[in-house]
């Protein structure tokens, strides 16, 4: 095996890609074809789908060369049995995930590099230094793996620039014009578990009226039913994705949600691709984490402020109070007020 022969193809498995997912690993993206510039590069979700392969697909046009989809990698035992993607082979493949069967049957891959977490780094064809601790961050774990793989050192990105349709920008411009300081709120998530409940939201919402700021609800295809609630709790609330049909038209592409986030003074969210939007934008974020993990999930804001309900008895998001939530947005606005 020569490591040192140039590499022209590149696998990398992962499990699925969500919004947020996306977000936290786009600069791991950026970073492999830094890495690897005339590389064939391909981007394998073995589970699920990857939105690199829709919604998100502009956003890696010239880095990703290939998204494969829905693979059924790492499923079913029965894998093992044949080689993957019909025999393919690659220079390098990255498995950046810690499951073993997944591990085994991508390593069935003819490759010459293979780096997986998986095992401590068992079936690795390169291996971390000793001593070495895999990161608690999901986002430093993958940027790991290309250190691994390239023998570069790779900074944590403190932040996400993104090129924005302009469109966008003027659509966010309109909806949220200058003037009111506008505090944001994201109510949805991925499931119910990972959601403050929606009256809490309305009750900090309120707050911010009362305080003179202009409450701004961000609800996505699966939370347009909530908005009637929202406007008969929040006199006055905005809901631009809502308005004229907007986040419909414009298929709520992740670019217009940043657009409008950047009008925002502070934004309160739960854990959500939403959320991890919101923090790209450059906002100050508050983020509340339940039953996931913020130290692996840790949204790239370059103010944050996350509140656990783990901190006030348990997982169970009911359990932070709004009374936590409105002094953070108080405390928060207070020192953006206060900057030079």
């Amino acid at each position: 095996m020569n490591d040192a022969a140039p590499i022209k193809s590149v696998l990398v498995y992962v499990g699925l890609d969500r919004v947020g997912d996306s977000l936290l690993k786009l600069p791991f993206v950026r970073a492999l074809r830094d890495a690897y510039p005339d590389a064939h590069i391909t981007w394998l979700a073995g589970k699920d789908t990857s939105v690199y392969a829709g919604i998100m697909a502009p956003v890696v046009a010239g880095l990703l060369d290939e998204v494969i989809e829905c693979a059924n990698i790492g499923l079913s035992p029965k894998e093992l049995l044949r080689r993957p993607l019909g025999g393919r082979a690659f220079d390098l493949i990255i498995d950046t995930q810690r499951v073993a069967l997944a591990s085994l049957v991508l390593c069935r891959i003819r490759h010459r590099i293979f780096i997986s977490p998986f095992g401590k780094f068992i079936l690795s064809s390169k291996k971390p230094p000793k001593g070495y601790r895999f990161p608690k961050s999901m986002q430093r774990q993958i940027l790991d793996l290309l250190e691994i793989a390239s023998g570069k050192k790779i900074e944590t990105p403190k932040e996400l620039a993104l090129d924005l349709d302009p469109a966008h920008i003027a659509l966010g411009e309109s909806l949220l014009p200058a003037g009111p300081v506008y505090v944001g709120f994201a109510p949805g998530a991925g499931g119910l578990p990972k959601c403050w409940p929606l009256e809490k939201f309305i009750a900090v919402a309120n707050a911010q009226t009362a305080a003179g700021r202009s409450p701004v609800f961000f609800l996505g295809p699966k939370e347009e039913d909530w908005a009637e609630q929202i406007r008969g709790g929040v006199p006055g609330a905005l809901l631009p994705l809502q308005v004229g049909g907007a986040g419909q038209k414009h298929h709520f592409a992740p670019g217009l949600t940043i657009a409008l986030s950047k009008r925002l003074a502070l934004a309160v969210s739960n854990d959500s691709g939403t959320g991890h939007m919101l923090a790209v934008s450059g906002v100050s974020l508050i983020s509340l984490f339940g039953r996931t993990v913020p130290e692996k999930f840790t949204p790239m804001a370059a103010t944050l402020h996350i509140i656990r309900a783990q901190d006030y008895g348990g997982r169970e998001m009911h359990l932070i109070p709004v009374e936590a939530v409105i002094k953070a947005v108080d405390q928060a606005l207070g020192r953006i007020g206060s900057a030079p």
